[in-house]
C-alpha cells in the first residue's frame, strides 16, 4: 500500500445503493460495534479507536465483519449508525462520544459535542470548528461531484477527534466516503487528503491540492475586491473560449447572483483561504468562481487532481460472499462479552487469547 504523509486519512467510493438494514441485523450490528469497541478501547484507549475508525480499509472491514454489504454506500451510514448507538449509554464510561450522523442528523452535529462539553478536556468550540471545516473541505473546495448527505464525528474527552462523513452523486449512482484523522491534520487546506480508497476517479476542482498553493492565494486576495470587479471579470469568462474542463467549471455560475456573498467577504477581509472558506454563505459556487479568476486571469495554477489512492472488496449482508450466520454472529457477541466481563475482573486471558489469534492468522500464507 502506497501511502502519502498522512493527515486527512481518506476516502472511499461506493455503489450507491438504496434500502434499509433489517431489524434483526441492525440490533446485532449495534452490539457487536459496541464490544468491539470495548475492547480496543480497554486494550489500546480511545486514541486508537479513533485512528482505525479514520483508516478506510479498517472501517471497510469493521463493516463487513457486522455484517453489511462490502460493495453497497449504505456500509457507511448503517456502520456509523450502529456504533453510535452501541456507545449511546457508555461514553461517561468510556470516554468517547458519537455526534451527527445521515441527512437532518448531520446538522445536530455542533448540538451534540457542546451537549458533552462538561465531559471535556479542551473546549468543545474547537471540536465544532473542526466539523464544521471538514465538511466545507470535502464539500466546497474539493468539488468531486458528491454531495456531502453524512456526517458522523467520533471524539473523546481529550480533544481526539476523527470524522467519517459520505457524499452521493446521483448521476453516476455512486457514494464517496472521507476520512479524517484530528491528530494528523494540520492545514485543513493544504493536502488533507492521504490514503483514499475509491473505484471512480473524476477531474475534480481540488484547491486543497498542494498545487493550488497560489490559487488560494489569489482567492483569497480576490475576495478582498470591490463585488462590481469580480462580477465584471466573471462576465468577461463567460464570454471567452476556454478549454474544455472551464465550461464544466462556468456552468451554473450567475455574476449577479454571487454579488452579495462578494459583498460580505469584501467587508470581511479574510485573512487567509481556511478563513474564507469558513464563512457562512462561501459555498461551491464563490470557491469555483473565485478559483476561475485566479487561473484564468492571474495565471494562479489550480489543480484538477482527484486524490485517489486505493480500491478495496470485501464481504456481507446481501449474501455476497455469504449470507450473515446469526446463530455465529450471536456467538461472536457472546465471546466478546465474556471476555469483557473476565477482563474487568482481572482474568485477562481470553483477551490475550483473541490477540494471540490475532497474530497467528496475520502470518498465515495469503
Amino acid at each position: 500500500m502506497i501511502m502519502a504523509e498522512k493527515r486527512k486519512t481518506g476516502t472511499a467510493d461506493l455503489p450507491l445503493h438504496y434500502g434499509k438494514t433489517p431489524r434483526w441485523l441492525f440490533r446485532r450490528m449495534a452490539l457487536l460495534a459496541r464490544e468491539i469497541s470495548i475492547v480496543i478501547i480497554t486494550e489500546f484507549g480511545t486514541a486508537e479507536l479513533l485512528r482505525r475508525l479514520s483508516d478506510p480499509y479498517w472501517f471497510q472491514a469493521f463493516g463487513c465483519v457486522l455484517g453489511f454489504d462490502w460493495h453497497s454506500s449504505g456500509l457507511t451510514t448503517t456502520t456509523c449508525g450502529a456504533l453510535k448507538e452501541g456507545l449511546r449509554d457508555l461514553g461517561d464510561e468510556l470516554g468517547i462520544f458519537v455526534a451527527g450522523g445521515k441527512g437532518g442528523t448531520s446538522r445536530q452535529t455542533p448540538y451534540e459535542i457542546l451537549a458533552r462539553g462538561e465531559l471535556l478536556s479542551v473546549d468543545p468550540a474547537q471540536l465544532v470548528h473542526a466539523s464544521r471545516m471538514a465538511a466545507k473541505v470535502d464539500n466546497t473546495a474539493l468539488q468531486d461531484g458528491f454531495q456531502i448527505y453524512h456526517h458522523t464525528f467520533i471524539f473523546d474527552k481529550d480533544g481526539n477527534w476523527c470524522v467519517i462523513q459520505q457524499g452521493m452523486n446521483t448521476a453516476i449512482r455512486y457514494a464517496r466516503r472521507y476520512h479524517w484523522l484530528g491528530e494528523q491534520v494540520r492545514d485543513f487546506v493544504c493536502e488533507p487528503h492521504a490514503a483514499i480508497c475509491c473505484d471512480y476517479v473524476g477531474e475534480p476542482l481540488n484547491m486543497v491540492a498542494a498545487e493550488s498553493e497560489e490559487a488560494r492565494r489569489i482567492s483569497t486576495l480576490l475576495s478582498h475586491e470591490k463585488p462590481d470587479k469580480l462580477v465584471r471579470e466573471l462576465e468577461r469568462l463567460q464570454s471567452l473560449t476556454l478549454p474544455r474542463r472551464h465550461h464544466i467549471l462556468l456552468q451554473d455560475i450567475a455574476p449577479n447572483r454571487l454579488k452579495g456573498i462578494f459583498l460580505k467577504t469584501y467587508e470581511q477581509q479574510p485573512q487567509d483561504f481556511a478563513q474564507l472558506l469558513g464563512m457562512e454563505g462561501v459555498g461551491p459556487k464563490t470557491i469555483r468562481a473565485l478559483s476561475l479568476i485566479a487561473e484564468l486571469i492571474y495565471g494562479a495554477p489550480v489543480s484538477y487532481r482527484d486524490p485517489v489512492r486505493f480500491s478495496f472488496a470485501h464481504g456481507g449482508k446481501d449474501g455476497h460472499p455469504y449470507r450473515v450466520d446469526r446463530r455465529q454472529y450471536d456467538k461472536s457477541i457472546e465471546i466478546l462479552e465474556e471476555a469483557i466481563r473476565r477482563a474487568k475482573l482481572g482474568d485477562r486471558e481470553k483477551l490475550k487469547a483473541l490477540a494471540s489469534l490475532q497474530k497467528h492468522v496475520a502470518n498465515l500464507p495469503q
